[in-house]
């Protein structure tokens, strides 16, 4: 059972790197991005989405762990 489950998630790892390799590939083209007047480098559409995949998985937990802590804070003070 447990060389299935092994198989099953090398299986998943493997299609997954496979579809982001996939999307890699198709989106080329390069943009420019402009935020608040600053202009960044232009880089492939590809670049700019991984990019705010991974500032959005570092963010979230952060913000998830702040916000965590001070309602933890606010009940210790009700109690």
């Amino acid at each position: 059972m447990r060389n299935l489950k092994r198989i099953f998630i090398g299986i998943f790892i493997l299609l997954l790197v496979l579809v982001i390799l996939a999307f890699v590939l198709e989106n080329q083209q390069s943009v420019p991005l402009l935020f608040l007047g600053w202009a960044a480098p232009e880089l492939p559409i590809s670049m700019v989405v991984v990019l705010a995949l991974l500032i959005g998985m570092l963010v979230g937990p952060v913000l998830g762990w702040f916000l965590g802590r001070s309602s933890r804070a606010a009940r210790k003070r009700l109690v």
